[in-house]
């Protein structure tokens, strides 16, 4: 397969997996192509091309030919310079790494990371928050992961890549959608009548069940098993975490559990003080599933997946 061909397979099942839904999607990037074609002359200069069919900020090509073709790949939930030298050093030992994939996002896609957060307002609409307050607790948040990842130096994984001419991309937002997709699927489907039903659930899936084993598996951080689930929403997409204050707005829509990837203290206390159980099924655990679903529907079955940095390759077709 081609670095292109990669690349706009898992931008497409993004899309197609996104909790908004394809459409809302369509809409946002016919927007961004009208506000493009606003733009002047001088500012059109640094206007990144790949928003106008890619709506996913955190996910991009960071370095090489979209054109050079994939044997091998060298995938993790984090990529960085270390990696990028283990890469090289398997080249060496016989092992040629093509392409480099992370999962977190690396380069300008880290730095334009607050720009896939919009999405959650339109996922918090659907879950029974009105558009405008889902908007007006998401601007604030949105601002401030803006603020924190300004002095980052974020190029430095993309600088060692480039410097030994390995192609490196990202694939963040979409590879999210797809574990979320896969869960609340999976919660909807079986509707569990406890917390201790999500649990087992979750417990059941190849790679939360081997997070057990290395102690980082499925927990209740809020609330107790032995409560009744409620209405499952499954929050493990829209860059990072969100607003606090979605605890409260989602409560009063009827909410009783929120399952997601990973939570702060300050969210934690927020949730409990609204009746929210939370159910943290794990962070490299979960974005290695969403890593794996996503492969599976993208991936020729001729390219090498070596997994390292917190993943491990699991075919489920």
């Amino acid at each position: 397969m081609k670095i292109r061909e990669i690349y706009e397979g898992a931008i497409k099942r993004g899309i197609e997996l996104d909790p908004r839904g394809p459409e809302e999607v369509k809409k946002e990037l016919a927007h961004a192509k009208k506000e493009y074609e606003k733009l002047k002359d001088d500012e059109k200069k640094n206007f990144d091309p790949a928003a106008l069919t890619n709506p996913y900020s955190d996910s991009r090509i960071l370095y090489g030919d979209p054109e050079r073709e994939v044997k091998r790949i060298l995938l993790g939930v984090d990529m960085e310079v270390g990696e990028v030298l283990l890469a090289d050093r398997l080249s060496e030992r016989g092992r040629k790494i093509d392409l480099i994939m992370a999962h977190h996002p690396e380069g300008r896609a880290m730095a334009r990371l607050y720009g896939v957060m919009d999405m959650q307002s339109g996922i918090l609409l659907k879950y029974g928050v009105p558009i405008n307050v889902a908007e007006d607790i998401m601007e604030e948040r949105i601002k401030e992961v803006e603020r924190r990842l300004m002095p980052v130096n974020h190029t430095r994984a993309v600088d060692a890549a480039r410097l030994l001419d390995i192609p490196i991309m990202c694939i963040h937002t979409p590879t999210d959608n797809a574990v979320t997709d896969f869960l609340q699927r999976l919660i909807d489907g079986k509707k569990p009548d406890y917390v201790s039903d999500i649990m087992d659930m979750l417990k059941e899936i190849p790679e939360y069940s081997a997070a057990a084993k290395e102690t980082t598996g499925p927990k209740v951080v809020c609330g107790s098993k032995k409560r009744k689930a409620g209405k499952v929403f499954v929050d493990m997409t829209g860059g990072t975490g969100g607003s606090k204050k979605a605890f409260e707005k989602l409560s009063q829509a009827g909410v009783g559990t929120v399952v997601g990837m990973h939570i702060s203290e300050d969210h934690r206390k927020e949730a409990e003080k609204h009746h929210v159980n939370v159910v943290i099924a794990g962070h490299i655990s979960s974005d290695t599933l969403g890593i794996n679903l996503l492969l599976d529907d993208i991936l020729n079955k001729d390219v090498e997946v070596v997994g390292t940095s917190g993943f491990t390759r699991i075919i489920r077709t």
